[in-house]
This record gives C-alpha cells, structure tokens and sequence, in this order.
C-alpha cells in the first residue's frame, strides 16, 4: 500500500505540492501586512465615523422650551434642531422643558436631566423667576449651581439670556437682567443674551397670552438663536 506522504510535501510525497506552498505562503504575509495596517489606522476611524452620529442637546427650560400649547414638533428645539439639520449639523435637539419652572427647578432636576451625557447643554430659564418676582440673588445663585454642575461633568453650556418684565420696576430691573452675562464671563461660557429675542412683545408671534409662543414664534426663535448655537456647537 502506497505510504500518505508527510510534512510540507503533502499526499504521496509530490514535490509540486512543496513548490506551490510557498505562493501561499507569500500571500499570507501580504494579508498579515494589510491587516497590521488597518489595525494601525483605527484610531482614526471612530472621529470619522463620529461624524455621522448625531451630536446630543439637551435644552433645560420652562414652558417655552417645553413648548406649552404648541403641536408637537412646534416647540423650540424641535424648530432648532431642524434649524442645525438644515445648515447640515447632525444634531439631537433633547427637549428638558417643564411648563412652570424657575431656576431653582431646573436645578433640582439637574443630575437627571444631564444623566444621559448629552454633547452640549443649552440652559433656557429664568424667565417664570421674573414673573414672580423671585429674588435676582437666588436666580443668580440657582443658575450659578447649574453652571457649576454641568461644567462638573464636562458639559459645555450656552446660556440663553432673560429680561425681566417692565412692570417689575427698574430696580428689579437692575438686578436681574445683568444675572446671565456676569455669569458667562464668570465660566467663560458661550451667551445668547435674550432667549426671545425678535419674539417678545409681538402679538402675531405669540399666543392669546402674550407670554408664550406660537408655532411662528417659536420658528423665528429658533431662527434668531440657531447662528448661536451652531458656533456654539462647532467650537465646543
């Protein structure tokens, strides 16, 4: 009986099996090399692939955030994020609005609003502080503690700015309003200084209350303060 041939040279001891090994062989190394080079060049795959993920912001706001007595998609970051798509950032506009909110509000609901990690922060309050009369020194304080939290966990903010109601007095005037650009000198922080700005005091653009919003409105908001948050977005 013929003996199995052993080895490299394969079944019946045919040397063309030896001569042919050797290509193989070659091209295995080739694969191995290629291989090691995309191993090395994967570092730079994820900010690549990363372009095509959605960069999370997350609104921490009162009612017009929240976008009381609007359809849904109306609200303002609804309206902003498909602002930001249209100008072609990839972005997830997180609507943390609750109708009726202060500053002190938003910063008891701050560890879980923020627990998902957003990208970006956007925070939108104040505005029901001034309706009440709420003293300045605790909004300021409130927003302070927010700012603090965020920047705890690495979160870049944008602080969008309010202006107290005329009918407060120009003393209450006075202390409020200045609130949101001390504090982003304070943190160094980007500052969109009136959240409805173009908005406010325009019957057509707002509700039968004259407080909140329409579906125009909240557009417009959206328009007027996307420029912000897109430099805002690009350079955090």
């Amino acid at each position: 009986m013929p003996r199995r041939g052993r080895g490299p040279e394969g079944a019946y001891g045919r040397p063309a099996a030896r001569i042919k090994a050797k290509p193989r062989r070659r091209n295995i190394l080739k694969g191995l090399v290629v291989a090691a080079i995309a191993v090395l060049l994967l570092p730079a795959l994820p900010a690549a692939a990363a372009d095509d993920d959605p960069v999370v912001i997350t609104m921490l706001g009162d009612s017009i955030t929240a976008g009381y007595g609007l359809a849904e998609g109306e609200a303002p970051p609804a309206q902003l994020q498909a602002w930001l798509r249209d100008k072609g950032v990839q972005a997830r506009v997180v609507n943390a609005g609750v109708s009726g909110d202060t500053t002190a509000g938003g910063l008891a609901r701050l560890d879980w609003v923020l627990a998902e990690k957003p990208d970006f922060l956007i925070v939108a309050l104040g505005a029901n502080d001034a309706l009440r009369g709420i003293d300045p020194a605790s909004a300021r304080d409130n927003l302070d503690a927010i700012l603090v939290g965020a920047k705890d966990r690495g979160i870049p903010v944008l602080l969008a700015g309010m202006l107290a109601p005329p009918n407060l007095g120009a003393d209450y005037a006075a202390a409020f309003n200045p609130i949101y650009a001390d504090l982003a000198a304070k943190y160094d922080i980007a500052l969109y200084p009136f959240l409805l700005d173009g908005v406010a005091i325009r019957p057509e653009l707002n509700q039968a209350d004259g407080i909140h919003p329409n579906a125009a409105g909240a557009a417009l908001l959206a328009e007027r303060m996307g420029p912000a948050v897109l430099e805002f977005v690009r350079g955090g």
